[in-house]
């Protein structure tokens, strides 16, 4: 084994004990975080200086995407007219490893003016920011990954983590769903997975009757330009569809057949509500291009295709 990879062992291994560390030492104060942040009818407001600052700008993402709104403030802009981001209703959640960072005064003076809830997490009890806060989270004892103990990794690590159990915590009380979730992040890839099928879809379907001719399916599969078309009964039901297969399995005297006895009957469905990545799965697990959309009652609502999916960066 390298050096290196020695080194990196070593390192995850630590950090990883700071976390078991931190799991174990949650206690009523983490309780008492949640609920004021529940009770709050503003924002959650954190700050934080230097690797504390970065490491708040993640929580603060983290929150606001799952349902609890949060801002970050730079705890410097704040003693230059940023303190005005942070008002009565909203509650401070305010990281320090040393909980003695200078730079966080004029920030805890203010929430405490004001009477705002001052969540503080830090690694000294006894430290100013958590003797001022209303609730406490104390970050355990443990050594810092570097060996040195003066580069902040397992600490920050640790707060990383906390944030993320503050998150998880407040998204499970709101029950927060993946279609909330996909409100917060309607772009790029993750987007695509949590939309819907009626958010991809397309209404413009190709369709016939059951009793219309061959030549006008051929016509309306031209149109269309999806290579299929599907084909309903007289009540407007989706009862089958027509493929290039079924085309070349009646090649002989195609024009004298009606759809209905050309088409493949009970095709494959989906619903309007099902998530997109559904459709993808059934798409390739059946080796087809598309799928007809349909609403409980089996009348056709739209049509996906396969190249929505590369449209929108699912696959």
């Amino acid at each position: 084994m390298s050096a290196y990879l020695d080194t990196a062992r070593r390192v995850i291994r630590t950090e990883a004990e700071g976390l078991a560390l931190l799991a174990d030492g949650l206690g009523d104060s983490f309780d008492r975080a949640v609920e004021t942040i529940l009770a709050a009818r503003g924002r959650v407001v954190v700050s934080g200086m230097g690797k504390s600052g970065h490491v708040g700008r993640k929580i603060a993402a983290t929150l606001a995407s799952t349902g609890t709104p949060a801002q970050f403030v730079h705890p410097a802009e704040a003693s230059h007219g940023d303190l005005g981001m942070v008002t009565q209703g909203d509650v401070a959640l305010v990281l320090s490893n040393s909980g003695e960072t200078p730079e966080l005064a004029d920030l805890i003076a203010h929430t405490r003016r004001f009477q705002i809830p001052l969540i503080g997490v830090a690694g000294r009890a006894q430290s100013t920011l958590l003797r001022q806060a209303d609730v406490a989270l104390v970050l355990p004892q443990a050594p810092e990954a570097c060996g040195t103990g003066i580069v902040p990794t397992t600490s920050t690590t640790m707060t990383i983590a906390l944030g993320d159990a503050l998150a998880v915590a407040l998204m499970e009380h709101r029950q927060f769903t993946p279609e909330h979730f996909r409100t917060f992040h309607p772009g790029g890839k993750l987007g695509a997975k949590l939309s819907k099928v009626a958010d991809l879809m397309h209404r413009d379907m190709p369709l016939v009757a059951e009793t219309a001719p061959m030549a006008e399916a051929l016509l309306t599969i031209s149109q269309k330009s999806f290579g299929v078309t599907g084909v309903t009964d007289a009540a407007g039901r989706l009862t089958g569809i027509i493929t290039d297969g079924d085309l070349r399995r009646h090649m002989q005297g195609l024009l004298d057949h009606s759809a209905a006895e050309v088409m493949t009957r009970n095709p494959r469905t989906i619903g309007p509500d099902q998530l997109a990545e559904a459709a993808l799965a059934e798409m390739q697990a059946r080796r087809i291009t598309c799928l007809f959309v349909v609403t409980p009652e089996g009348m056709p609502a739209g049509l996906i295709h396969i190249h929505d999916f590369l449209r929108t960066g699912l696959v």
